[in-house]
């Protein structure tokens, strides 16, 4: 019981930057496992040394990142539910919706895999597979989403777990997965010679086990949330408080999906050497934007703990905090890549072309590095507030807005409007976010100077 009372500590009386560290520090490091996570599979297919396989592995991705939003609908959702009604002592409540995420989450993932599995073919032609890759692609896809009660459900209870500042405990299930991951895939790949099917089942039987402990965890150990798999039902108003934050999980994710589609396909018309660029300068950048990604998600339950209990001098202090961390990681980042950017490249690629065009995305890529950990923080706000108006204005913008903005640079300024289409749409979803942020940030202030005196 003493690691979950620390971390109700951490959200509600330690200092803020050190609660900032205890909930960000993990995060980061989760998210990193979870890149290494991401690129486990490709490096085990890729000692079969057959392409088809390893493009069937690629074009599969789109299935895991959609079960993945489908999970995190339900725990983002309610994950920041259950924070607010901890803060305010409401713990029956908060393991009722606790209980309805998890089994919400179940019930989801069978009717996707019913719906999909049935549909399969025009699925897989959809996802752009041909002729070589077509099995290959069906036998993964097909094992992702019989098996997507395992992905789905692990991300649910992910951020169930995070939802009362258990941040240590969800980087534990994110390393579980990827130490399973490894050993089936040895296994099933290289001992087995099961090959795409091994990769696929290797993924599903790594998030059973996260899962697995994730529950024994929140049954078990949780301060608040013991006992949650007692209960499936909530009311329609609970229902409507998990959704209005969660749906915009399966947003985001769906315009993401858009935007790499038209980002590949404008990409293409210019030559495998802009492609390879792009694809350079998306690993440099991404080194920030997890750090970032790694604040902003970590300090989630911190703000929505403190905006429910209405501590608003806290809640101000944590705005401020964790800004000035995602800026000052922004801009020491980028000014030192920026510094040396012919240098880093090189690392990735010594192809003249690669170089040549590289150097400019890389720039476009730094530039929009600077507001996208801006843009993640004052989304992170408005969910963890549950606001969601402005949340689900914002994965709109994000989505939607990249879509004519790309259209009209490639239009007019052709390759360097590709090339700057992202940074232009980061810069002003950032400054939408920004103006929404100005009003929730007067509610606040309006509420802070009404009541009784506070401590931070």
């Amino acid at each position: 019981m003493e690691t979950t009372q620390t971390n109700t500590y951490y959200l509600e009386k330690a200092p803020i930057r050190k609660a900032i560290a205890h909930l960000s520090i993990p995060m980061m490091l989760g998210m990193s496992a979870g890149t290494i996570y991401n690129l486990i599979n490709a490096f085990f297919i890729g000692l079969v040394h057959d392409t088809s396989m390893f493009s069937a592995i690629t074009l599969g991705l789109p299935i895991f990142t959609v079960l993945m939003a489908f999970g995190n609908m339900f725990g983002v959702g309610g994950g920041t539910f259950i924070t607010r009604l901890i803060a305010v002592g409401e713990e029956e409540r908060a393991r009722r919706v606790a209980g309805y995420s998890f089994y919400g989450s179940i019930v989801v993932s069978l009717v996707i895999a019913v719906v999909t599995i049935l549909s399969i073919t025009p699925l897989i032609h959809l996802l752009g597979a041909d002729l070589a890759t077509f099995d290959y692609t069906k036998q993964y896809s097909m094992t992702l989403l019989a098996g997507g009660v395992a992905i789905i459900m692990n991300f649910t209870l992910e951020q169930l777990v995070r939802s009362e500042g258990a941040s240590k405990e969800s980087m534990y299930g994110m390393i579980i997965s990827i130490v399973l991951s490894i050993i089936f895939d040895v296994l099933f790949i290289l001992i087995l010679n099961w090959h795409v099917f091994g990769a696929a089942l290797s993924m599903v039987l790594a998030n059973v086990g996260s899962s697995l402990y994730y529950i024994w965890y929140l049954e078990k150990k949780s301060e608040h949330l013991t006992g949650f798999l007692r209960f499936m039902k909530i009311n329609f108003d609970e229902q409507l408080e998990v959704f209005k934050i969660g749906v915009s999980e399966l947003l985001q994710t769906s315009f993401l999906i858009v935007s790499t589609l038209l980002l590949n396909n404008f990409s293409m018309e210019y030559g495998d050497d802009v492609v390879a660029s792009f694809g350079v300068a998306l690993r440099i950048v991404q080194f920030p934007e997890f750090l970032s990604m790694g604040i902003f998600m970590g300090v989630i339950p911190l703000i929505a703990y403190n905006f429910s209990s209405k501590n608003m001098l806290r809640l101000k202090n944590v705005y401020r905090q964790a800004a000035l961390y995602i800026g000052g990681i922004s801009v020491v980042f980028t000014t030192l890549v920026y510094l040396f950017r012919g240098t880093v490249i090189r690392l990735f690629s010594n192809d003249p072309s690669v170089l040549s065009v590289g150097t400019t995305i890389l720039v476009a890529m730094l530039v929009s590095a600077l507001f996208n950990g801006f843009t993640g923080l004052f989304t992170g706000i408005f969910k963890a507030s549950g606001e969601g108006i402005p949340t689900n204005i914002m994965a709109i913008c994000q989505g939607i807005l990249f879509i004519p903005v790309i259209v009209a640079l490639h239009v007019i300024f052709g390759l360097k409007g590709v090339i700057w289409s992202m940074t232009i749409t980061e810069v002003i979803t950032s400054a939408i976010g920004l103006v929404l942020f100005g009003f929730h940030y007067q509610r606040v202030n309006k509420l802070h100077h009404t009541l009784p005196t506070q401590t931070a």
